[in-house]
């Protein structure tokens, strides 16, 4: 974009033509990538060659258009006195003959003669000359206005100073910068107008003038909503992160109303104000809303070759009590097919998201769950109920707390009991991968997960015991060693570790003990695969402690594909401390498809040093990455 300046300164019959006539442009570059982009954005010669032909006569005009708009282009990066030659010749095998200049008044009548067979090749040679720079800033009121005196941090936010090289679109960039810095000051009805430009030849600058009003600083007035239908205004109040009389900043105003937007109930959300004031000399904001659909239905699905297919329904009601409450009943059938079940089970659940529950950042979480699983290790029919809340104390962390009951019946090896189990998860998560999707791969940062879960199992060998599990995983991109492009090949590693305290292996019920294999553990091993068996089975005994770690290595290729090499291992014993029992490695490769709601993987795992029974290969297809 070139700024507007105003210069201060003292024989034979002749062969049918073309028409249209083919033409081939060529651009001489000029040493400046950027500027050589532009100027082949400018160009119209180069730009419809293809797409536009036309006649002789046309063509001329073309050229002689193309003058300005290389001009513009040149201006726009500080260069006013540059020269630019364009030259119109035949084309042909050995280089380009008999060149005309562009400004030649016999130009058409020379392009007129050329035969119908011959293709033309137009030249453009740019000379840049001297690079202008900026000379004086000033800031001038509006007619009728007081004069405007900028403080430090105002002209700093200009972003150009004198002696600068006259880039147009810094020198553009410069008003809607300092708009926006008065704006955040409260100055609500400032106004940067476009910058007014003198080309001074004999210095080779730019003299730059902004026109600016200041106005009053204002605090925000009444807040009005509009297009809530289901929406309790009084909790959209609560969610708000401003209220009247502050300070009106746009940036808060955005954030506030991204807050809104991420409530899950509105499909869209804006918020506008009048270029004048109320009254009391403040700012009424109108929000208005649109609310989304408080009704979807979902479908889930996943498969190994260990715990084998799962697929199901759910059904999501948002907003149920105009709270943006969201209540979920999902049905999956589990267990098609795997190597780690004896057959067909079940998942039902219904959950209940109340957002903020008590205070900002907290949400209560309850869920009524249903289930059958006929897993080799044991069978298990269970009902239980649970309530938490997860409170987000900073950007990073997340803690959790709550209760937890459940009903169940076990069968292992011939034999049947029942438990009562009463439970107090705690659990603490920090993500520093900036990804807020979890489908979404990370490429750089930690993640950690920690939970202690006190337990009391009251009926059938009551006991009292405490499992504490912590999994931490890490991201690096080799884009920082040079390596790759940025995002494209990623190391990521995982540790997990587990206790159980307070009670031996056959005093915990059996789906409470610590289990590895799988893909949350060990790939190349059934789920439960890893740890000591049942004698002369492939039944799973589970143990007091566990460790497992992962290492992967994630290459994409092209746009839409990649793939994975990875080996892990764990260990499972009956012990007080981890690392101890017979140590499993796997390791295999994967390929993943990039969709835009997170990769679709599909893992294939051998075991290193498979156990007698254990299966000889795994499959494993989900959505997104594995950890």
């Amino acid at each position: 974009m070139a700024l507007c300046v105003a210069a201060l300164a003292g024989g034979g019959t002749p062969a049918r033509a073309a028409d249209p006539q083919p033409y081939v442009t060529v651009i001489r570059p000029t040493g400046n990538a950027d500027l050589d982009t532009a100027v082949h954005a400018s160009s119209d010669l180069l730009g419809l060659q293809k797409t536009h032909t036309v006649s002789p006569f046309a063509l001329v005009g073309r050229i002689h258009n193309d003058y300005a708009r290389i001009r513009s282009a040149l201006e726009s990066f500080g260069y006013y006195a540059p020269t630019i030659v364009i030259q119109a010749a035949i084309a042909s095998k050995n280089g380009a003959t008999n060149p005309q200049d562009g400004h030649d008044p016999d130009l058409p009548e020379w392009m007129q003669a050329i035969p119908a067979s011959q293709k033309m090749e137009i030249t453009v040679s740019i000379t840049k000359g001297p690079q202008f720079r900026i000379g004086s800033i000033s800031i001038v009121p509006a007619k009728g206005k007081p004069p405007v005196k900028l403080d430090a941090h105002e002209t700093e936010s200009l972003g150009i100073r004198t002696g600068d090289p006259a880039i147009a679109a810094n020198i553009l960039k410069a008003g809607s910068q300092l708009q926006t810095t008065l704006a955040e000051e409260g100055y609500a009805l400032a106004d940067v107008s476009t910058p007014q430009a003198w080309l001074r030849p004999q210095t080779r600058t730019i003299d730059v003038a902004f026109t600016v009003t200041r106005g009053p600083v204002v605090n925000l007035g009444a807040f009005s909503f509009g297009g809530l239908r289901r929406t309790h205004p009084a909790y959209v109040v609560r969610r708000l992160t401003i209220a009247p009389g502050e300070l009106y900043q746009p940036s808060r105003i955005e954030a506030a109303r991204q807050g809104l937007s991420s409530m899950g109930v509105f499909s869209d959300v804006q918020v506008h104000h009048d270029q004048q004031l109320a009254s009391d000399g403040t700012l009424p904001l109108d929000f208005s809303f649109a609310e989304s659909k408080r009704h979807s239905v979902g479908v889930e699905g996943g498969y190994s070759t260990d715990l084998g297919g799962r697929a199901g329904v759910s059904w999501t009601h948002r907003n149920l009590f105009g709270n943006a409450e969201r209540l979920r009943l999902t049905a999956l059938a589990t267990g098609l097919g795997g190597s780690a079940e004896q057959g067909l089970g079940y998942d039902l659940y219904a959950d209940l998201m109340k957002p903020d529950f008590g205070s900002r950042n907290q949400n209560l979480s309850a869920r009524i769950e249903g289930i059958r699983q006929l897993l080799y290790s044991y069978r298990q029919t269970a009902i239980l109920a649970r309530a938490g809340i997860v409170r987000r104390i900073s950007s990073h962390w997340n803690v959790a707390f709550g209760g937890e009951v459940e009903q169940e019946r076990i069968d292992q090896m011939s034999q049947t009991h029942n438990y009562f189990i009463v439970s107090l998860p705690l659990s603490a998560t920090y993500d520093g991968t900036g990804v807020d999707n979890p489908i979404t791969p990370a490429t750089h940062g930690v993640r950690v997960s920690m939970n202690v879960t006190p337990s009391a199992s009251l009926e059938d060998r009551t006991s009292f015991f405490m499992i504490m599990q912590a999994t931490v995983s890490t991201y690096f991109d080799l884009a920082n060693l040079g390596l790759a492009r940025k995002g494209r090949s990623v190391l990521a590693v995982r540790g997990t570790i587990g206790n159980v305290e307070g009670a031996s292996t056959y005093a915990i019920p059996p789906d409470q003990r610590l289990y590895a294999g799988g893909s949350a553990t060990v790939r190349g091993y059934r789920y439960q695969g890893v740890g000591p068996q049942f004698a002369n089975s492939r039944y799973a005994i589970g143990g007091t402690s566990m460790d497992a770690g992962s290492f992967e290595y994630r290459q994409r290729i092209l746009q839409k594909f990649g793939a994975v090499g990875f080996i892990d291992a764990g260990q499972v014993s009956d012990g007080s401390t981890p690392f101890k029992g017979t140590l499993r490695a796997g390791a295999g490769a994967g390929a993943r498809y990039y969709t835009p709601i997170g990769p679709v993987r599909l893992d294939i795992a051998v075991p290193l040093n498979r156990p007698r029974r254990g299966d000889k290969w795994e499959l494993y297809v989900g959505l997104g990455e594995t950890f």
